[in-house]
């Protein structure tokens, strides 16, 4: 069948004041079902008024008397040039490129974007970006971004922690779909149990979120959209496997079950059973670890009734081994004669959002999200027991409308939270609920051209936080053409849940120590903290090539914090802030499309991280001041979609980072005050053979950089001195790794 791409424009009766003109690209795939296309190029022409298609095929663009002609341009379609009378329904057929005559014209979609029309600073990172690297999961998803830093948070779990902003992943709020996914007991690990095949597109907003996703969100949200039945290929099916030990398997089945109905199972299975110690210090380099995950997704469609529905069900089972390289689980099991840990871990889950458009009048939208998760971890570290079992309600209902005209939006709703903490820290039990009801409001002013401006407020009800208000305000302004300039500030609050997030203290002989200050939270208060922000985002040719750069510079300052103190080598201390908190953060950012095929994006970024602790205000640990990031990617294409060679390259810079301090240490085991500076580069070639089958193969930090003993008194590991939380780079060395994709549309 002849591919074919429709496009719908929906252009409701407004009154004479309608500025908008609104639209959905669509594509008619081979089993006749009409696919929204994200990242259609729709602009009007001799203008630098333009946009592309969100996720759902959608876009909105200004509409004057004046603008006659629309271009419409997608890769592999004819670009063609509507001419626009009216603000009317319209429906276009554009060819395939195969079926021109002599003339091609096609558009390279970026493989992450930021957008020139949000009031937030949002960019997009797409399915072709993930691909640039070996992401297997969520936490190796952003190597190639210079916004996220990753990094290992101790010297033997082997999790990777995210930060941004200069704060870690607990100030993120971190969704899946728009509902709230890693948090609570999952913060920890979290980020791996999403693997990557699974992800469409991950969008990440610096600053302070929208009110509607809800109060906790401090330094940003990411947000990863999944794969969907009736979108994602048929049958795929992805192999990897590394010099590290890993091995890891992704098989997705999609199908039709009728023209309204599509339904996908989603199965992932990864193993490491070999042990590795490259540095002698008796300890694994890596631990050993399986996970079974699999997940079932369906998905309705009615958009002649403006109907759309998700629902998902997930299982996870995920076991990880780690500690010293004689260790046996049933010999040693919490036992003083050999140091080691198991985290095993049963996560259940299932989702639902429910959509409905008004066809009548598109503005008008109603949604609401639903999703329960039972997480269950048991886990020992050494002699340290710590479990948690974390049940969790979430309800979010939206109304979406406009006020007089389409430039006025209105975003309106409810949301009811309900969470259950039961936790186990050696002989000790803490246990919690959590309930909120929440209403929030969101006016949007949406001027393209100009000014777009989004201000929000919620006001939520917690029985343990109180009733308080979240305040947020987002800001963009076009001072000139291809640009966008951008102010935020908001409002966040929440409550740190101290073991969760940082279980890599059990990793330590350190004593634990909890200074109440009488809050409902282990005796802590809750965290409360303000984000300001300004970015400014400009497109220009250099020699006559697309090329952008962005500056942003953000603040977070904390009113209240649960301080997490690691200055005596012996204890972990965790108290309330008195005196001052709060993250500064820099970052100049330029991208350049050299040739056709050949793209470089490099970064520099600036921290200023600093909290008042019981010995004084002192720079975060382990927060690089200075980072320099390096992308390269090149293609060579004998044909658009066959034969294909990708080249993709990444360098990263680490400046030196502070230790805690070790001074009350024996002298053996005395750190400097910093770390030394540390540089890794990361490599894949993939092989593109047609559009059902490529292959890829990789290289992570070639550079061979290592952290020497990463592991304090590793050779006593029951000893006082023991700690492995003093990790500033990679462990491991270089590895490699190759696979294979497999899909069949």
């Amino acid at each position: 069948m002849k591919s074919t791409v429709y496009l719908i424009l929906f252009i409701p009766f407004f009154m004479s004041s309608q500025t908008e003109l609104k639209g959905m690209v669509m594509e008619l795939n081979p089993q006749n079902k009409h696919v929204p296309l994200f990242g259609a190029n729709v602009f009007w022409l001799n203008s630098s008024i333009g946009t592309t298609t969100t996720l759902d095929g959608t876009f909105v663009l200004p509409y004057k008397s004046s603008y006659k002609k629309l271009v419409i341009s997608y890769i592999g379609f004819k670009t063609d040039t509507l001419t626009i009378a009216s603000p009317k329904m319209i429906h276009h057929l554009l060819e395939a490129s195969s079926d021109l005559g002599e003339v091609t014209v096609s558009v390279r979609k970026k493989a992450t974007a930021t957008s020139y029309l949000s009031s937030r600073n949002i960019s997009t990172i797409s399915s072709k970006e993930l691909l640039k690297a070996a992401c297997c999961n969520l936490s190796e998803s952003f190597e190639t971004n210079p916004s996220i830093d990753v990094n290992f948070t101790d010297a033997i779990s082997g999790t990777k922690q995210i930060k941004m902003l200069g704060l870690t992943s607990p100030y993120i709020l971190i969704t899946t779909e728009n509902i709230p996914s890693i948090r609570g007991a999952s913060q920890a690990y979290g980020l791996s149990f999403i693997p990557g095949t699974w992800v469409e597109s991950i969008q990440v907003t610096k600053g302070a979120g929208s009110v509607v996703n809800g109060f906790e969100s401090i330094a940003g949200q990411i947000n990863a959209e999944l794969v969907k039945p009736s979108t994602d290929s048929r049958v795929f099916f992805n192999a990897y496997g590394s010099l590290n030990g890993r091995t890891e398997v992704n098989t997705h089945l999609n199908s039709n079950i009728s023209e309204r109905w599509s339904t996908g199972l989603y199965l992932h299975a990864n193993n490491r059973s070999k042990k590795f110690d490259r540095n002698n210090d008796s300890f694994l380099d890596m631990p050993l670890a399986k996970q079974i995950n699999v997940m079932n997704r369906w998905q309705y469609s009615n958009l002649e009734k403006g109907l759309i529905s998700f629902l998902s069900a997930r299982y996870l089972n995920d076991e990880k081994q780690s500690g010293q390289l004689s260790f046996d689980p049933d010999k040693n099991r919490l036992s003083s004669s050999i140091w080691g840990s198991e985290v095993a871990t049963k996560r259940f889950e299932v989702s639902g959002k429910f959509g409905y458009v008004n066809p009548e009048i598109p503005y008008q939208s109603l949604g609401l999200q639903l999703a329960y998760s039972d997480h269950d971890q048991e886990s020992y570290f050494g002699l340290n027991q710590y479990d948690i079992r974390h049940k969790s309600l979430y309800t979010n209902f939206v109304y979406n409308s406009i006020i007089s005209d389409s430039r006025h939006k209105i975003k309106t709703g409810l949301t009811v939270t309900y969470d259950r903490y039961d936790e186990a820290v050696n002989s000790k039990f803490y246990g919690r609920k959590e309930q909120s009801v929440g209403g929030f409001f969101e006016y949007s002013f949406d001027n393209l051209e100009a000014l777009n401006l989004t201000a929000g407020i919620r006001v939520d009800h917690h029985n343990l936080l109180g009733t308080f208000v979240t305040p947020r305000l987002h800001a963009r302004y076009t001072p000139w053409e291809k640009s966008a300039l951008r102010f935020s500030v908001g409002r966040g609050k929440r409550a740190a849940n101290i073991f969760a997030e940082n279980q890599r203290l059990f990793a330590t002989s350190r004593t634990i120590n909890i200074q109440s200050s009488g809050g409902e939270f282990y005796g802590l208060e809750p965290e409360i903290a303000w984000n300001y922000g300004v970015s400014f985002l400009q497109g220009f040719k250099f020699f006559d090539r697309k090329a952008e750069l962005t500056l942003d510079f953000y603040r977070t300052d904390f009113q209240n914090q649960a301080v997490v103190d690691y200055e005596n080598p012996y204890e972990v201390n965790f108290y309330n802030l008195e005196g001052s908190s709060y993250a500064n953060s820099f970052q100049v950012e330029f991208s350049l499309n050299i040739l056709k095929y050949l793209d470089l994006k490099t970064a520099y970024k600036f921290y200023d991280v600093k909290t008042q602790y019981k010995s004084g205000k002192l720079k975060k640990p382990l927060t690089s001041q200075h980072r320099v990031f390096a992308n390269l990617s090149y293609e060579i294409r004998e044909t658009e979609n066959d034969g294909i060679w990708k080249f993709d390259t990444t360098f990263n810079w680490f400046g030196k980072q502070r230790f805690s301090s070790t001074a009350f240490s024996p002298e053996a085991y005395q750190l400097p005050s910093y770390s030394p500076t540390i540089s890794t580069l990361n490599a894949q070639v993939t092989k593109v053979f047609s559009n059902s089958f490529e292959v890829y193969l990789g290289a992570e930090n070639m550079t061979n950089s290592t952290q020497k003993n990463p592991i304090i008194s590793s050779e006593n590991p029951f000893g006082s001195n023991f700690d492995t939380t003093f990790v500033y780079g990679p462990i491991f060395g270089s590895t490699y790794y190759a696979g294979l994709r497999y899909k069949l549309n």
